[in-house]
């Protein structure tokens, strides 16, 4: 129930980095009422999300519930909802639960998923990981294959068990692959009896000729030996062909793995169908050079859901620093035209460097002309994090959790639940869009 009926109605979708950066900015505007829509009750530090999978760090550490945020903004309401369409002429938002919700300014910030390039029915067998389910379902599905293979007398079955996937050569992939190189390979030797999780296989697959294809090449080549120092196989030029429960076929080879993931690309949320608008091929929206949509100026369009290029011909990249700048850029916007100004200023993105870590004491920054690699580039990359993490406690959760880790090699998080244990007795894991790729006992 709207408590002013003369307030400026702003509806935010999303509480990603952008849409947190607008309702943040937009504190203290006189006259404003914000209703913020997510389908989840959390904001997620996506970032870390791979120590989750890894069993690192706990869901609690890189997610805060988006009411405990804006608990002390009664201009702010919260919806745990999922949005269903926009009516642009009528300013409405269609909820799922057969709502609507009226905007007089609206912000879009839905983010992306994962895209398979054509191949949707692999993401039974390829989980991606954009989310804390993702995170939570590969890391059960990791630290499950051990389980089976600690009582299997089948050799064939056991060495595929103990063969880990990941597809693409970016950030998430080369995080993902050390984290499980370092897990399987240090945390978990001494934790079995008949079988050695040393003797895993960890096969890191890239279609390009180059990991991390957006640092220089000087560094691409240090995170390739960087990983393969961790016992990770790097894979170059031999696209993916095909992904089933019983392994992945690339190029002319055929190898049985167990556990596969998705870090090759990436499609937009269905923002330009909602919005019936232009938008690029990964399903990213048009905008203008303002962050609006064509022909709807009280609409923006925001983060990895927005596709928009700098003077110099590139794509402003989907990264968490883009997202909350353009959330800053939106909200000055906004007020701007609440008090009569009309800003014709564009959008500028001011790029803040690359960081990708790719295991204990081994990252790689790139801010330009200043360049890390290695354990320098590592303790760089974790004070970054930790800055951006919201809350002290956090901080220190995480930061005592990397600590420990660093020392003793110890992760904490290594949880199978028993849900996850009964629904994957079978050879389908009960979960709408993944597949469990073996068979583990019920009781426990």
């Amino acid at each position: 129930m709207r408590t002013n009926v003369d307030a400026h109605r702003v509806i935010i979708i999303g509480a990603g980095f952008g849409g947190l950066q607008v309702a943040n900015d937009l504190a203290g505007t006189e006259n404003i009422e914000i209703t913020l829509i997510d389908r989840r009750n959390h904001h997620l530090f996506q970032p870390l999300l791979y120590q989750v999978a890894g069993a690192s760090l706990s869901p609690a550490q890189i997610s805060w519930p988006i009411r405990s945020i804006f608990r002390k903004r009664p201009e702010v309401r919260t919806l745990l909802e999922e949005v269903q369409g926009i009516d642009k002429t009528k300013r409405i938002v269609s909820l799922k639960d057969g709502t609507h919700q009226r905007y007089d300014t609206l912000i879009i910030a839905t983010g992306a998923t994962h895209a398979y390039f054509g191949h949707d029915e692999w993401s039974e067998f390829a989980p991606g990981l954009k989310t804390l389910d993702d995170a939570l379902q590969i890391r059960q599905q990791v630290l499950s294959v051990f389980e089976k293979a600690e009582y299997t007398q089948d050799a064939q079955l056991k060495k595929a068990l103990q063969t880990f996937v990941v597809i693409g050569g970016g950030p998430t992939g080369v995080e993902l692959a050390g984290t499980i190189a370092e897990l399987a390979h240090d945390t978990l030797q001494h934790d079995f009896r008949n079988v050695d999780p040393r003797q895993s296989r960890i096969v890191l697959i890239e279609a390009g000729q180059r990991l991390l294809s957006v640092f220089p090449e000087q560094q691409s080549a240090y995170t390739k030996q960087a990983l393969e120092e961790l016992g990770v196989e790097v894979i170059f030029g031999q696209p993916v062909t095909s992904c089933t429960q019983d392994g992945v076929i690339y190029g002319e080879h055929v190898l049985s793995a167990k556990t596969i993931v998705w870090a090759a690309g990436v499609q937009a949320s269905p923002a330009a169908q909602w919005l019936n608008t232009d938008a690029d091929r990964a399903g990213r929206v048009l905008v203008n050079v303002d962050m609006t949509v064509k022909n709807s100026p009280e609409i923006f369009v925001i983060g990895d859901t927005a596709s928009i290029t700098m003077p110099d011909g590139k794509m402003v990249p989907g990264v968490a620093p883009a997202a909350k700048q353009q959330g800053k850029y939106v909200a000055k916007v906004i007020k701007a035209r609440l008090k009569g100004q009309h800003t014709h200023q564009p959008f500028e993105y001011h790029h803040q460097g690359n960081l990708a870590t790719i295991g204990r004491s081994r990252a790689v920054v790139d801010m330009g002309k200043f360049r890390l690699q290695g354990l320098l580039a590592w303790w760089f990359w974790k004070i970054i994090h930790l800055f951006f993490l919201i809350g002290v406690q956090s901080r220190m959760s995480v930061a005592m959790s990397w600590l420990w880790n660093h020392i003793f090699g110890y992760r904490s998080a290594r949880i199978i639940s028993e849900k996850y244990q009964r629904e994957g007795s079978g050879t389908v894991l009960k979960k709408p869009h993944i597949k469990a790729n073996f068979d583990i006992p019920s009781e426990r």
